[in-house]
């Protein structure tokens, strides 16, 4: 009798020790540290804004008028003439033929590829190159 009223007494002892047993958690208060109050939003908004040096403009992406539109438009296809004409003058009916062409600063290099013709463009004064690649059979 004495053994068993001792395996409840060490029973119990175990029984009561783990009840009084609790895990330990973190529970972060401030909304900066992960805080999940969900009234806190302003908080966190107002600081970031403080921080926030993005100044954004005021009018966006600027609309041009109907008569700049009609000016630009009219640029583009003069411009468009111009390199029609200076194209015909240099290559004529034939097209691109292989070689090399110096216009003012730009240099041209024409070469056959498997693909078509490969032109690339090379503007002496800054460097800036371009690539074209034109399919053909």
């Amino acid at each position: 009798m004495k053994k068993i009223k001792s395996i409840l007494f060490i029973g119990l002892l175990f029984f009561s020790v783990s009840m009084l047993s609790q895990t330990l958690t973190y529970k972060p208060i401030s909304p900066f540290f992960g805080g999940n109050n969900p009234f806190a939003y302003q908080q966190v908004l107002a600081s970031a804004n403080a921080q926030n040096d993005f100044q954004e403009s005021n009018g966006g992406i600027e609309q041009q008028s109907d008569l700049e539109n009609f000016a630009d438009s009219l640029n583009r296809q003069l411009l468009n003439s111009l390199s029609n004409d200076l194209f015909q003058e240099q290559f004529g009916d034939q097209g691109l033929t292989e070689g090399t062409y110096v216009f003012g600063s730009l240099a041209v290099e024409v070469t056959p590829t498997r693909g078509g013709l490969l032109v690339n463009i090379l503007n002496t004064e800054t460097g800036e190159q371009t690539q074209i690649i034109i399919p053909g059979n």
